[in-house]
């Protein structure tokens, strides 16, 4: 029996696949065609395996089968598979092939699979070029991906293509730099959040910004059992649909993750009011630009539009309506509107939500008497895709049963390891800081509780410097050290000049 493919051989002959595309096409293009091919091909062996299995089970009966198979997780025909697709991919219409094959997976599985394609054209002369281009970097595609075998039987664990997944989407949000980070949080800023918000059974896991859904796979993942439902909402139609197939390949078919502006038009809703939530994640855009345009409608034009709070017919904004140019506290407001009573809610932050006055001060302050946020801590910087600023974690919690805030500064050296282009955090750095957040007390140089009062007297700002001081005091200087080190230097000068008026002498230049 042959060994199974490792995680690390997985990755491997995925990114080479990247190699058709790369220096013809940007890679937030491409990025789209190697996801969906990939998602193509795990239903297709997985399919293909259990139709194996059904046939030895049962005798070669295809009536058997095809009940059998109707009733498996994902349904394919013929025209659907990979297999299929590979023998025609020196047909002069590979891309529409491809595309048709997209729409009958989608039409076959509508339950799960509605519109998840939607956003992707294979035979895109815009995206891939003329026809004979096109055609060529389709061919080696699917040649590429024919040469990985993904049937469950040589996998190693349940959640390896999912891992591989994320592992592409990561290299994708590296290579495109700022725009990155618009589908994908570093894997261990996700890790910290999930750790933060304490997941338990039954819970509702919320992310309104959810980019490829990495922040929710974390959080889900953390619960014994992995019994809870998935909520989440992207406004970027293409993010949207690779946050969908990323569910599924690691195994939550039921999570609901909905298309559209969260702040404008939020989708998850009961009884015509915000859906409440006991765990809510987030690293939303930072100071997000025209934030509120989704609310000026369509025959608005005004392009200083402001929004006013009776707007918003779910009364988000009653704390005040951030300003037009940055949208940090409009997703914070979103958020803490959405969480239920006891919930837990852990959002990425830049560090100016801390500290700017106007509307964005009195929000704060708002929040802070209300006894909403538990925690503040400040990552180091240059761990994000496209930016090198550092970021802020904040923690909310309801219910809260005293009105203290800790305060953690994980953003010195040695809190991190560094990198040429990107930080990392690494495992013990994670594990300080939940440590210091569930111990909740002062520790020299690294946290620190304040009181409310003490918060009130700094006018609500909350910057970080104020509470955690990690300044490092420099050793006292011993003058007399200093004095006698002078005087030997002066000393040993003087006999260098000496030596040098000597040489000068014998040599006649003086």
């Amino acid at each position: 029996m042959a060994d199974k493919l490792t995680q690390a051989q997985i990755n491997n002959i995925l990114w080479q696949a990247c190699d058709t595309f790369r220096g013809k096409i940007d890679s937030s293009i491409y990025k789209d065609y190697i996801l969906v091919m990939l998602f193509v091909k795990y239903l297709s062996d997985t399919y293909k395996e259990h139709y194996d299995e059904f046939h030895v089970k049962y005798k070669g009966d295809e009536g058997r089968i095809k009940r059998a198979l109707s009733r498996d997780r994902f349904v394919l025909d013929k025209k659907s598979s990979f297999d299929y697709l590979y023998g025609k991919r020196n047909a002069s219409d590979v891309g529409e092939i491809i595309n048709k094959a997209l729409e009958n997976i989608e039409e076959d599985n509508k339950g799960k699979l509605r519109g998840v394609f939607r956003n992707i054209d294979f035979n895109s002369e815009v995206n891939l070029g003329a026809t004979k281009e096109r055609n060529a970097m389709l061919r080696t595609l699917l040649e590429d991906f024919c040469k990985v075998d993904l049937r469950p039987s040589n996998i190693p664990e349940e959640d390896v293509i999912g891992n591989s997944y994320e592992y592409l989407i990561s290299r994708f949000a590296s290579d495109a730099g700022k725009k990155g980070g618009e589908f994908f949080t570093p894997s261990e800023v996700s890790e910290l959040l999930s750790r933060l918000v304490k997941p338990e059974q039954n819970d509702r896991i919320y992310d309104p910004t959810c980019g490829s859904g990495s922040l929710l796979i974390r959080a889900f993942n953390k619960i014994t059992g992995k019994k809870a439902q998935i909520y989440g909402q992207e406004r970027n139609g293409q993010t949207h649909s690779l946050c969908r197939m990323n569910m599924f390949l690691h195994g939550i078919d039921d999570a609901k993750i909905e298309w559209g502006d969260t702040l404008a038009n939020p989708k998850h809703l009961e009884n015509d009011k915000l859906m409440k939530f006991q765990v809510v994640v987030a690293n939303p855009p930072f100071s997000l630009d025209k934030w509120a345009m989704g609310f000026a409608g369509d025959s608005n034009t005004d392009t200083k539009f402001k929004l006013e709070p009776g707007m918003d017919p779910y009364r988000r904004f009653e704390w005040g309506v951030p300003p037009t140019s940055k949208g940090d506290f409009a997703f914070v407001q979103h958020m803490l509107y959405s969480l239920s009573e006891e919930g837990r809610m852990g959002i990425v932050l830049p560090h100016g939500v801390l500290f700017r006055g106007s509307s964005e001060g009195k929000i704060r302050k708002q929040i802070i008497e209300m006894n909403l946020l538990d925690a503040v801590i400040g990552l180091p910087e240059k761990l994000f895709f496209g930016t090198g600023i550092p970021a802020t974690v904040l923690v909310f919690k309801k219910n809260r049963k005293h009105k203290d805030i800790l305060f953690i500064d994980a953003s010195a050296e040695g809190f991190y390891e560094k990198g040429k282009n990107q930080n990392k955090m690494r495992e013990e750095d994670l594990q300080r800081i939940v440590d210091a957040y569930n111990a909740y007390e002062t520790k020299e140089k690294f946290s620190y509780v304040a009181k409310f009062e003490e918060i009130e007297e700094n006018d609500f700002n909350l910057n970080i410097p104020r509470y955690v001081d990690t300044f490092e005091e420099e050793e006292p200087v011993d003058m007399e050290t200093v004095a006698e080190k002078i005087i030997n230097i002066k000393s040993e000068l003087s006999e260098v000049e000496k030596q040098m008026a000597d040489y000068l002498k014998e040599l006649g230049l003086s």
